[in-house]
């Protein structure tokens, strides 16, 4: 989940990233009808989402699509991939990049009616931050002076879950309120990357109705302060969003109603895209890839880009036949990445050779080593580990086109490397994650990655430090925390950035999870919308929409 949008106007700090666009698109130069588009709706493809919505419980893409919109923070992404603007934020201050200084837009407004103030950041914040209330993002807080001390770990061992213990406070030492537009951030260490974080979702405000009833109830009826604003949630049908009329920041919508369609099935969904019963759809099945059928269906309608996203397959650690890392990198040494892309995607994908997305600012292309096709290497390795007993399932959500390269991937492995793999298909992403939370896999999982926003420090703190929001297979190196500790609180973003790759070079060595291809994405838009733009990790710019 990702929030990513037009923006202008350089962030205070004037941070200079430079993402290599991701491609944004539109139907044709001259726009729509203003009149037309004013009173109009779209209907686009999406999928339910695993939790009710709750930015800092929420790590998926089918619910974070749906926050992106509904919400706006301190800082926004470029649909063309260039650096971060402020949004919310009048301005972000520091001197030594360890307290921030962030001032607010006066006088914006949640769906409710109420004012965004200074308190409902960091309300929001602790409320994400502290362990007994559950949220899946709270470590993206840690950077926060205090937060050790309202977040404890599970002391789970050898005798299974224990409850944690009581966190000493509620609220953290390092977030302060100045006045109903400012407020005042202490990390525990200087961190040149935290402005950068600020427009993730995590980080969204949430109003005082929040607080007064539970979580849960609220992300069935969620109330944002975005563009559009929550009118129903039908389980498994729909979610049906309308244009929030008292919205005073950018990005303005251009037509009144928006409608996500919960497809159980993509080749159903892209159906109903290529006769116009939808009006957008993210990613055509891989079906429709072959020989460029979704090109001659959709005509001009159809939109090629590159995202800064991975396919990857993780490896349940917690499971004890997979913590040998001489078996894990043998099963990735046996995968023949360029004739998964080639065969089964067509050439619409990319071959991954490193750990990050080389869209990604920091990001070092070829480094990982475990990604190169070495079967005698593969094969020794795995003689080294004590080989493999019993069958091997890689599973996969089947709602979506991933049964194809899944099937092929456990046809290499078993070719390759005399191992029982097989694919198999959990019938819907919102089972499929709820098991992967509940670390209940019993074999290797697709788990693909969208960048949260454009630094290598998401390729790495969520995904390999030990608790991180998204480390679903409990890999943990004390080595790689160290180390990506050090580079989190690093004085500059290359000093940031080197450190990041000391840690990558030691997750290549363990292979906690297998990337597999480099996002190249195929969307399609109905006839009804006349202009429109994606966001730089390829949603629709709802914003942007004209018919």
């Amino acid at each position: 989940m990702r929030v990513s949008k037009r923006a202008s106007g350089a962030i205070a700090l004037g941070a200079a990233f430079a993402l290599v666009a991701s491609g944004c698109s539109s139907s044709d130069g001259e726009g729509g009808d203003p009149a037309t588009s004013a009173d109009g709706a779209i209907t686009v493809d999406g999928t339910e989402p695993e939790n009710p919505l709750v930015p800092s419980n929420t790590t998926e893409t089918g619910g974070g699509k749906i926050i992106d919109w509904m919400w706006t923070g301190l800082v926004e992404y470029p649909n063309n991939g260039g650096a971060p603007q402020n949004a919310l934020a009048e301005s972000i201050d520091t001197t030594d990049s360890k307290v921030y200084k962030i001032k607010i837009k006066q006088n914006t407004k949640f769906h409710d009616g109420t004012v965004v103030k200074a308190k409902n950041f960091v309300d929001a914040w602790n409320w994400g931050a502290y362990s007994p209330n559950g949220a899946q993002n709270s470590s993206f807080f840690s950077d926060i002076e205090g937060f050790a001390d309202v977040n404890t770990a599970d002391p789970d061992g050898p005798e299974g879950p224990q409850k944690a213990p009581e966190p000493k406070a509620k609220e953290m030492s390092g977030l302060k309120v100045v006045d109903d537009w400012n407020f005042e951030v202490t990390l525990s260490a200087p961190t040149a990357v935290f402005p950068t974080k600020l427009g993730y979702s995590t980080f969204m405000p949430l109003p005082d109705a929040f607080f007064a009833g539970s979580a849960e109830e609220f992300g069935k009826k969620p109330i944002g302060n975005g563009p559009v604003k929550f009118v129903s949630w039908e389980n498994n049908v729909s979610i049906k969003l309308t244009r929030f009329d008292d919205y005073q920041l950018r990005d303005k919508m251009k037509i009144k109603d928006v409608n996500i369609k919960i497809s159980q099935e993509d080749t159903a969904a892209y159906s109903d895209l290529v006769s116009g019963n939808i009006d957008f759809m993210q990613q055509v099945p891989v079906a429709a890839l072959a020989g460029d059928k979704w090109k001659s269906d959709l005509g001009d309608r159809a939109i090629s880009s590159v995202t800064p996203s991975t396919g990857i397959i993780a490896f349940p650690i917690y499971d004890k036949r997979f913590t040998n890392p001489k078996l894990r990198r043998a099963i990735s040494l046996s995968i023949n990445r360029q004739e998964i892309t080639d065969k089964i995607f067509f050439g619409n994908r990319k071959p991954a050779d490193s750990w990050a997305n080389p869209l990604t600012p920091g990001a070092a292309p070829g480094n990982c080593t475990a990604c190169q096709f070495n079967v005698d290497e593969a094969k020794k390795l795995l003689a080294e580990a004590g080989g493999f007993t019993g069958e091997l399932v890689m599973y996969y959500n089947a709602d979506a086109s991933h049964k194809e390269w899944m099937e092929a991937v456990a046809q290499q492995v078993k070719t390759n490397l005399g191992i029982n793999a097989r694919a198999e298909g959990v019938p819907t992403f919102a089972v499929f994650r709820q098991n992967i939370n509940a670390h209940k896999m019993k074999g290797a999982y697709r788990a693909g990655w969208q960048q949260d926003y454009p630094d290598v420090e998401n390729w790495v703190n969520p995904l390999y430090v030990t608790g991180g929001s998204s480390n679903d297979g409990l890999y943990s190196n004390p080595q790689v925390d160290a180390l990506a500790k050090e580079a989190s609180s690093a004085p500059s973003l290359d000093a940031s950035h080197a450190k990041f790759a000391e840690a990558v070079k030691l997750i290549d060595q363990d292979v906690p999870s297998m990337p597999i291809y480099f996002g190249g994405q195929q969307s399609g838009h109905s006839e009804k919308i006349k202009k429109m733009e994606l966001t730089n990790v390829g949603e629709l710019d709802i914003t942007s929409v004209e018919l």
